[in-house]
């Protein structure tokens, strides 16, 4: 069976090619199926039972050199050189769209990760053209587009690196325990604590501490294990930062306060908040502590 290319896919599917619903439904389940194999058997580094996932006359079109690799055979080979890298990749795919150009051919479109271990990962766009053979569907042709980029807010965030790290501010009554670590891509600190007293945890969270690109501004948001949320904007001022944050509480109820985190070393940081008002009633600042990391 000739393999069929692009081109002549979409000339097809503009001629208004016609698959019934019902079998169309069938059908991009087994293909759903299909892609999860593949995925699962990339990520086993199986490189001959890939290759057998390819129609015979399967052919994938390299986005970096151009090249055709035609076959099985050459897949096989392909695949094989390729999970021998002491860094061999992993495969993640996304799916965005499945059209069927006959009640024999399909076209997959979606997005490719390409996850190495040594932090050279990329992401491109594909399309798969799928073909049926002896009821199983096979694939037939791949091609790639673009990269995408990937996008870090490093940059905006670096000066609050500082943070990365698990601190600890403790007395004889009570604990709070905090981590800080990146996110993938570094556009997000992640910060998670544990409040512990005599009796136990008695409060837990997350904030998110990232750069929102519409507003120029350095933002969280919090939310804790009673149910309650805030955001914050941050804003550095000489030595430190000062975040202005807004609560809404489990019950409705809101408030507001102004909290400043100054880096004192390495291992140490100080914090306070004052302003304090919930539901209009102001309460007393809390004093500057030193949080050290453990």
């Amino acid at each position: 069976m000739k393999p069929y290319s692009i081109v002549s896919v979409f000339a097809i599917i503009l001629a208004g090619a016609n698959v019934s619903s019902a079998q169309s439904d069938t059908d991009r389940e087994a293909i759903g199926k299909a892609i999860e194999l593949y995925v699962t058997t990339f990520n086993a580094r199986d490189a001959k039972k890939l290759a057998s996932l390819w129609s015979p006359e399967g052919v994938y079109i390299s986005r970096t050199s151009g090249d055709r690799i035609f076959g099985r055979e050459a897949m096989t080979k392909e695949f094989t050189a390729l999970f021998s890298q002491v860094h061999a990749p992993r495969l993640k795919v996304t799916t965005e769209s499945i059209e069927f150009v006959s009640p024999n051919v399909a076209l997959e479109r979606g997005t490719a990760a390409v996850l190495r271990p040594d932090d050279t990962s990329s992401e491109t766009r594909y399309r798969v053209v799928y073909v049926r053979r002896d009821g199983e569907w096979l694939i037939d042709r791949v091609s790639e587009d673009e990269v995408i980029a990937e996008v870090s807010h490093y940059e905006q965030l670096k000066e609050l690196e500082w943070l990365i790290g698990n601190w600890i501010d403790e007395d004889e009554e009570i604990s709070v325990e905090t981590e800080c670590k990146w996110t993938t891509n570094q556009n997000y600190i992640s910060r998670t604590y544990k409040i512990t007293g005599n009796e136990g945890v008695e409060s837990s969270g997350l904030q998110m501490i990232g750069w929102d690109a519409k507003k120029n501004q350095i933002r969280s948001w919090l939310f804790d294990s009673s149910g309650g949320f805030i955001s914050g904007e941050w804003t550095k001022r000489d030595d430190r930062w000062v975040v202005q944050s807004v609560a809404t509480l489990a019950d409705g109820g809101g408030g507001s306060f102004t909290s400043v985190f100054r880096q004192v070393d390495d291992d140490r940081y100080a914090w306070k908040k004052f302003n304090r008002v919930v539901d209009g009633e102001i309460l007393p600042n809390v004093d500057e502590v030193i949080i050290k990391r453990q």
